[in-house]
């Protein structure tokens, strides 16, 4: 069965979904049947992919929503407690706001290489707590080779308007099946969790999708209808 996963490297709860999400994954017994795929998704594309006056993740939402600094600050804070109670540690004063769309080719490539997760998870550490640049290449080649790409691959990759055509996909297919917001998890394209839920939430929906699979077949497409 294939859980699909809709996400972008600069969602904080997107992190943190992941993280619930593997705790689900370990308690289920199913686990061995599970496909995971990533998708990619850009929460802002209009941040220019040469951004040259870089600013900190806290003083662009608060230029996005309007809010002063301190609110910002606020939310940040909150979302860096919650990020800790599933043991993560996020730096907003150190993340930089840039393009994600070349870090999403990087995933696309780790994709077709069996390396998708492990592709996510160094790229979310990078963002969140490492205050690396997502849009600056030689950060991109040093995460990619660190999960076992080659350089060759990855600058091929960069370059290449398949894998600009991968990320497009995805996105264009998000829109089809109304995903407004990331994380969005789709379970055997039945049933949909959207959000950074709590692990039982997800556990919950491991196990009704795998009985399901096993019992009835069922036709679904991309716009959401079975039959």
């Amino acid at each position: 069965m294939k859980v699909e996963i809709w996400s972008d490297i600069m969602c904080p709860f997107c992190y943190i979904g992941k993280r619930n999400f593997e705790a689900a994954l370990k308690q289920f017994e199913g686990k061995n049947e599970i496909e995971i795929e990533w998708k990619s998704f850009q929460l802002d594309p209009t941040i220019p992919k040469n951004f040259e006056n870089k600013i900190s993740a806290v003083e662009y939402l608060a230029q996005k929503k309007g809010m002063s600094i301190e609110k910002t600050k606020e939310l940040h804070d909150n979302v860096v407690e919650t990020a800790k109670k599933v043991g993560l540690h996020y730096d907003f004063d150190k993340a930089i706001v840039a393009n994600s769309f070349d870090a999403h080719k990087l995933i696309q490539l780790a994709k077709s290489k069996g390396l998708g997760d492990q592709a996510e998870e160094s790229l979310f550490k990078a963002y969140f707590t490492d205050g690396k640049d997502m849009s600056n290449l030689a950060v991109l080649i040093s995460l990619g080779r660190e999960i076992g790409l080659i350089e060759n691959d990855i600058m091929a990759a960069m370059e290449s308007d398949e894998f600009s055509q991968k990320v497009n996909n995805d996105i264009k297919e998000a829109s089809e099946i109304g995903v407004t917001g990331v994380p969005f998890f789709v379970f055997d394209r039945k049933y949909a969790v959207s959000g950074a839920q709590p692990m039982e939430t997800f556990l919950n929906a491991l196990s009704q999708s795998l009985s399901e699979s096993k019992g009835q077949s069922s036709t679904c497409t991309p716009g959401g209808g079975c039959c």
